[in-house]
């Protein structure tokens, strides 16, 4: 018979990036008790990658579990960007309600609308919390309005146009169900998850079902499969069967050797659980998300969303550069397929690909945060590789060839919209919509883009704002193929022989266009050291040393003024690269290349074809 267990709510909290997530599971974790009165904790204690905590954005999700009374409240946090929306969709599946997050100034933002789409499309009751309204310019009225115009513009039904507001303060711990009134404590926002949010529902005495939802991966015991108990009771030792519902020939028999549930931070061993409850699962080899852990009695698969595909591809190949090998720790072909591989266990929105040639490997994901976040990882792990210019990917539909597109919402001041529009109308993007903010100084315009008329745009937008424009972004389904874009305005300056960069030198080609470099230097033939102000590439001349005579010292070297360098992130490299130019990545430097290092080859390609 099937019966609800009132011991345990399942819940994904859901927001925008830096809406404050993983700031209030940081309080609800507190205020539950899961600390020491004395012990130190530091911020945003989710975020455990070190790229995570640079950037403040979570990319994987993470589960935790407190206790409120009785009840213990299994807490998904999901990250908030359309890149990672892969995991967001995957983790859905697991609770029986989310927690949405808006911030009481900025109200929601493209990626609210896109995790609210997820939840409702799913049916899942919502709870909303208007966070950070403590701060001076917070507006929680005006916010409860335009999350019920979400609601609206999204097709929400009755009971979820029904879903109640909590208004709270993540970084000082109160929330209150009156916006003009705060409590000490998250009594209010505990209290409201538990009477709103379902419990799971399930029948103890039939076999067991359990949905395989995220992948874990440890050195120590490999792969670990977190999911929900769907239904029956799992126990340790068990023999049970894999399915997967997407690969109807896939059929494994496996025994269960440990079985884990969440408690605060912490995954604690079990020797059972049953429905409703969230697990993690270690001794699997080949567990995979989507799975489905069944008993031998009733060998069904359980429906599992289908994962978006990607829609950027980036080339990784072996670095051939003149420095190859100095700075990285892993450089052969072996070390790079075998890390993209490793990957693949815990992100499934990746795709690895062998090319024709065994130095280059073809990876395609969800967007460019998204490969560049694994770029960055694999570097600090000691790794040195050559990337390509990002590509997308495109589509045939019913005949015609289609690429991804894009919603840009950028706020940017008002005298600064003019550019704005110029820049985005020349990428084919097509103007949607443009209002003026409510206090005056900024305006919100919203287009609609090819994804590749975004790539090396983000940088420009930073320039003709000067740094005061916000770029936000979500994935828009595929249209037919807009027609060609204009490349970059200008070229690269190139550096035409090896050594250290002198001033002598740098001032010279200062004058050609901006430089990415300082004296001091080491440069190669092929090094991109600089951008040109024309739309040509230019050979220069770095090392050139002043000729000295007896009659001049080397003293009057001193007297050259140069421009401080711009110093080119690995994000703005990845902007910044043409076709026929690589980003060099290793452990301590980024550099740009030419893929034909040899200026004279370089130039009877570029005449001959």
């Amino acid at each position: 018979m099937r019966k609800s267990r009132e011991d345990i709510r399942n819940i994904a909290i859901i927001a925008h990036v830096d809406h404050g997530k993983t700031t209030l599971v940081d309080e609800l974790l507190k205020q539950s008790g899961t600390f020491r009165t004395n012990q130190v904790v530091q911020d945003r204690v989710m975020d455990s990658g070190d790229i995570e905590r640079e950037r403040g954005i979570t990319i994987l999700s993470k589960n935790t579990a407190v206790h409120y009374g009785d009840t213990k409240i299994n807490i998904i946090d999901t990250p908030g960007h359309a890149d990672f929306g892969g995991e967001v969709e995957r983790v859905l599946k697991m609770v029986n309600g989310v927690v949405l997050v808006v911030d009481a100034f900025e109200g929601p933002m493209p990626q609210t609308k896109f995790v609210l789409k997820k939840a409702l499309d799913l049916d899942l009751p919502v709870v909303v919390c208007v966070n950070k309204v403590d701060r001076i310019e917070a507006r929680p009225e005006d916010v409860v309005d335009e999350v019920l115009e979400l609601f609206m513009d999204l097709d929400a039904n009755e009971n979820q146009l029904d879903s109640p507001f909590v208004f709270a303060s993540a970084r000082k711990g109160p929330s209150s169900l009156d916006p003009m009134k705060q409590n000490e404590t998250m009594k209010d926002l505990f209290e409201t998850i538990i009477n709103h949010i379902p419990a799971p529902e399930g029948d103890e005495e039939e076999p067991v079902q359990a949905l395989i939802s995220t992948i874990d991966y440890s050195e120590y015991v490999g792969r670990i499969g977190i999911g929900k108990i769907e239904t029956g009771t799992l126990h340790v030792n068990d023999d049970v069967f894999l399915l997967n519902i997407h690969n109807p020939e896939y059929k494994q028999r496996v025994k269960i050797s440990k079985l884990y549930e969440f408690e605060g931070l912490q995954k604690v061993e079990v020797k059972e659980a049953k429905y409703g409850s969230i697990v993690a699962i270690s001794g699997i080899t080949d567990i995979s998300i989507g799975d489905t852990i069944c008993s031998p009695l009733k060998q069904e698969a359980l429906p599992f969303v289908k994962i978006e595909e990607p829609t950027l591809s980036i080339n990784f190949s072996v670095n051939d550069g003149p420095f190859a090998g100095q700075e990285g720790k892993y450089v052969t072909s072996r070390h790079l397929r075998e890390r993209l591989y490793k990957e693949l266990n815990t992100d499934v929105s990746l795709r690895v690909e062998d090319t024709d040639t065994t130095e280059t490997f073809k990876v395609s994901g969800r967007g460019e945060l998204h490969l560049s976040i694994l770029i960055e990882t694999m570097r600090r792990e000691g790794y040195e590789f050559l990337v390509s210019k990002p590509e997308v990917l495109y589509r045939e539909i019913d005949g015609k060839k289609c690429e991804p597109m894009e919603q840009v919402i950028i706020d940017v001041p008002d005298e600064f919209v003019g550019s704005v529009i110029e820049k985005l109308g020349s990428r084919k993007g097509e103007m949607t919509n443009m209002t003026p903010s409510a206090n005056g100084g900024y305006t919100r315009v919203e287009f609609s883009i090819p994804s590749r008329g975004l790539i090396g745009y983000k940088n420009e937008l930073l320039t003709d704002t000067k740094g005061n424009g916000i770029m936000n972004t979500i994935f828009d389904g595929y249209q037919p193929y807009k027609g060609e874009i204009p490349t970059r305005a200008q070229g690269s300056l190139v550096a035409f022989e090896s050594g250290d960069a002198v001033a002598y030198g740098l001032f010279n080609a200062q004058e050609r266009g901006d430089l990415f470099i300082g004296a001091g230097t080491k440069v190669y033939t092929g090094m991109i050291v600089g951008r040109n102000s024309r739309v040509d590439d230019l050979d220069v001349n770095v090392c050139k040393k002043k000729q000295l005579t007896n009659m001049r010292s080397s003293s009057a070297d001193e007297a050259l003024k140069l421009t401080p360098p711009i110093v080119m992130s690995l994000e703005q490299s990845l902007e910044f690269i043409s076709e026929d130019e690589y980003v060099e990545v290793t452990p301590t430097s980024i550099r740009m290349r030419k893929k034909v290092l040899d200026p004279g080859l370089r130039r009877k390609i570029r005449i001959h074809g």
